[in-house]
């Protein structure tokens, strides 16, 4: 299997080469990986901004806005749509898939794909990645929550679709004044060779195995779609620090980091999981969807893949 992926990262490099708007698509649609999030997080959406008539979404993903136009059709679907506010980070170069098309272009694409829908649609990109936490984008969401909280009209949404683990492990100072980024960010400490290799085959073998159910050998897609794999056990095993953006950690540690953050989880309604199986027709057999507490777990061969959760201010 590793002479495999070793051959797919020498034939095609995903990191550097830019995708279209299409073949982007093409390559989220390839399994249900993504698609399962989409699903899931757009249920929760809809639950939560019921009342609101104005809806500001902060797009935080790998996958350029994949899945705002999914959003975007669902909330038409509405009586009186809400007007949507949509804010995404600046392009990062330290993942793949990349885009071969600025962000200010594709804005222009969704809001014109909104307004066929009868949905107003506000589109913002704000200079920030995930090597310092999205700090600017932080900043901004605190300055326009200044505008806002005072007509209460206003929901704000985080979508983080795969972005959270890319962030670095935080460590946690005192701010020395207002305008400071809210944390400082710290190399992971010294790793084992062997914990990462078993950190990278508990997970990925997942993707690996399920390409032989929908990709013939040899094709393009399945090279690339290999190459990606590649590159995330590359960069697990290889890198450390920020240049290290794949961490592999249990969903149990990230419930506590989100707690440990003040936020509540919510409960996903039976409609959100019947959505999701929906979805999962339309893949190759294998897929499954489990409900495990209040989230939502995606499976390949009884094996559990990624969760889906919803959170709320613990106040609120």
């Amino acid at each position: 299997m590793l002479a495999a992926m070793t051959n797919a990262r020498f034939s095609l490099s995903i990191d550097t080469h830019t995708f279209s708007v299409v073949e982007t698509a093409n390559f989220v649609d390839l399994t249900p990986w993504h698609h399962f999030g989409f699903t899931a997080a757009n249920a929760a959406i809809l639950e939560a901004i019921e009342g609101y008539s104005i809806i500001h979404i902060v797009d935080l993903s790998p996958t350029h806005c994949m899945q705002i136009p999914t959003l975007i059709d669902a909330i038409a679907r509405l009586e009186g749509p809400p007007m949507v506010k949509l804010t995404v980070p600046g392009v990062s170069k330290d993942f793949p898939p990349m885009l071969d098309l600025a962000y200010e272009e594709l804005g222009s694409k969704l809001v014109n794909f909104a307004r066929s829908r009868n949905v107003m649609l506000e589109f913002r990109v704000v200079p920030s990645n995930h090597a310092n936490g999205f700090a600017s984008l932080i900043d901004q969401l605190r300055l326009q929550h200044l505008v806002y909280a005072e007509n209460g009209t206003e929901a704000l949404v985080m979508n983080c679709d795969m972005m959270l683990h890319y962030i670095p492990e935080e460590s946690l100072s005192p701010l020395p004044n207002a305008n400071s980024t809210p944390y400082t960010f710290e190399p992971s400490p010294n790793r084992s060779l062997r914990t990462m290799l078993r950190f990278a085959f508990n997970y990925l073998w997942i993707p690996y195995d399920t390409v032989d159910t929908f990709l013939p050998k040899g094709s393009k897609q399945r090279q690339w779609y290999e190459a990606d794999i590649c590159w995330k056990i590359q960069n697990v095993i290889a890198q450390e620090g920020l240049q290290r953006v794949e961490r592999v950690e249990s969903k149990s540690r990230w419930m506590q980091r989100m707690r440990n953050a003040e936020f509540r989880g919510v409960n996903f309604g039976e409609e959100a999981v019947l959505e999701v199986k929906t979805m999962l027709d339309e893949h190759a057999g294998g897929w499954g969807v489990k409900k495990e507490e209040e989230d939502i777990l995606l499976t390949w061969k009884g094996h559990n893949v990624v969760f889906a959760t919803a959170w709320v201010p613990a106040s609120a």
